[in-house]
């Protein structure tokens, strides 16, 4: 295996083929190479198998007729230890017809071709594949990069320590408690850490000022939700959580800020989230003030439901979903 390792310390995109005989496996493993590609080539799915895990494979051909484990569910296993990694797959048959070719698409496959394969055919999907795995793992990149500098900027205040933490999780329980859909949860964990990332071009001096602030100061603090979008904008994979970075100021009566949306016309996400952070702010200590208990906060948001902060609905839903579980959803400093 360390022959197999060895072999990635050059700079070049690596090719598995997987056939159940030897001299197609040759004419593939020879064109690929006169192309340029790493080449790694297997008799069957437990030899792919083995070679998948251990080495870092960038593309995968797989023969579908194969006996024992068939190409349609070595592309599956493939694709389930990948999990969200984008790992592209090309299917080759000489299976033509509709039932195959809809097996296939279920199978996880990318791109199909048919035996015997055109070469020039077979290269451009390839290329097109890597191209897209390349651009895929850049963005993956650039979101690990703005999400941990998200966290890395207010581990360094310890006013605001842990907030956008906090307000991740419990954003991520309450889209639960609404019945959202698992990857709507997933965009509103990443609002949650994202929702104040624009306070990383605000002064740090007029973060950390202590009492009233001047209306030119309060002004520029606003800004942040615009900041934060615009930094977000560029990642696509951040695209669902921009209407949350936004308008999570936004109030229900049309007061709030950037765009004083009011009632529906604020996104739905925005309304969400806008519930969760106030609460936290509220439980969390500021410059400006001290913090307030979980139940002091839950009774304020009561006491208020009906004066045009937040959606009325939705905190209904927010109040009753803590009523029974604060103690278990929320914890703030190891304590609940």
């Amino acid at each position: 295996m360390d022959s197999f390792r060895d072999s990635f310390r050059e700079d070049k995109n690596s090719i598995l083929v997987v056939d159940d005989s030897q001299p197609n496996l040759e004419l593939m493993e020879a064109v690929f190479l006169k192309e340029g590609f790493k080449v790694f080539t297997a008799l069957g799915a437990e030899a792919a198998t083995e070679i998948f895990r251990q080495c870092r494979i960038d593309l995968a051909v797989l023969d579908v007729m194969m006996p024992g484990t068939d190409g349609f569910e070595l592309c599956r296993q493939f694709k389930d230890i990948s999990r969200k990694r984008f790992f592209p797959i090309i299917l080759l048959t000489a299976l033509t017809d509709r039932n195959s070719r809809i097996k296939g698409i279920e199978s996880g496959a990318d791109d199909f071709i048919s035996k015997p394969f055109d070469t020039a055919e077979l290269m451009v999907k390839i290329r097109s594949l890597l191209r897209l795995k390349e651009l895929q793992e850049e963005l993956d990149h650039s979101e690990s990069i703005i999400l941990t500098l998200a966290v890395a900027m207010e581990a360094r205040d310890p006013y605001t320590k842990g907030h956008s933490t906090r307000v991740s999780h419990l954003s991520m329980n309450f889209s639960s408690f609404l019945g959202m859909a698992h990857k709507e949860q997933e965009e509103m964990r990443k609002a949650g850490i994202l929702h104040d990332i624009g306070k990383i071009c605000l002064s740090k001096i007029l973060l950390h000022k202590r009492g009233l602030l001047t209306q030119e100061e309060i002004e520029a603090i606003k800004k942040h939700t615009v900041l934060g979008e615009e930094m977000c904008r560029p990642l696509n994979s951040m695209r669902r959580a921009l209407p949350a970075i936004r308008h999570h100021h936004e109030r229900w009566d049309g007061k709030g800020f950037p765009d004083r949306l009011a009632g529906d016309n604020i996104p739905f996400v925005a309304r969400v989230l806008a519930i969760v952070d106030s609460f936290d702010a509220m439980v969390s200590t500021r410059p400006y003030r001290n913090s307030i208990s979980i139940a002091s906060a839950l009774d304020v948001m009561k006491s208020e439901k009906h004066r045009g902060q937040w959606d009325p609905e939705l905190l209904g839903y927010f109040l009753e979903m803590m009523s029974f579980t604060a103690d278990r959803l929320y914890v703030k400093d190891g304590q609940a």
